[in-house]
């Protein structure tokens, strides 16, 4: 075999390795992606329960505003967050807010036993679930696509090519319980 051939041989697994590499480094972080995509739609389905919610309580507990005016804000805040660590920080407010809220329907036994309220509260549970699940995919692949970036050789192309990290969406640990909803 002569020398051409070799070197040739070897350069186009050396390319054959990096259009790999790279196709895999945009294939993780394309799911990475998709997984926070799939957060904000179950953010948004609990955003758009909220009012609801809020309009329910209020026609039974008039003279609560001060509750529905700090779960308006919260949620607003919420909506607003830009960064991973804003999204956190504003979920963990409006799920207290939330918490708040509940309780003040606590004290209307005509609140409770409404069977709108009673959907709403449900809607609202299957929204917690759903958040969670989302937000366990979204960290699992964050998690995958890190490694990726950092185990070696695949850090060399993602450095050259400007791939970065990507945050994982954690609460707190003592926010990591979802708000309880039961009456």
């Amino acid at each position: 075999m002569e020398p051409t051939w070799i070197i040739l041989i070897v350069l186009v697994v050396i390319v054959l390795w990096l259009i790999l590499t790279y196709n895999g480094l945009v294939s993780s972080r394309n799911h990475t992606e998709e997984a926070w995509s799939d957060i904000e739609v179950q953010l948004k389905r609990r955003y758009d329960l909220i009012p609801n919610i809020v309009n329910t309580v209020k026609g039974y507990a008039k003279h609560e505003e001060g509750v529905f005016t700090k779960v308006t804000e919260a949620r607003a805040a919420a909506m607003g967050a830009h960064s991973m660590k804003d999204h956190a920080r504003a979920e963990n407010v409006l799920s207290e807010t939330l918490k708040s809220l509940f309780a003040v329907a606590e004290s209307y036994p005509q609140l409770q036993a409404s069977e709108n309220f009673l959907q709403l509260q449900h809607e609202l549970t299957d929204a917690e679930d759903k958040i969670q699940a989302a937000r366990r995919f979204y960290n699992a692949n964050a998690r995958d696509y890190n490694i990726k970036l950092e185990v070696f050789p695949t850090n060399l192309i993602a450095g050259t090519f400007g791939f970065t990290r990507r945050e994982f969406f954690d609460a707190p640990d003592v926010e990591l319980e979802k708000p309880e909803v039961k009456f």
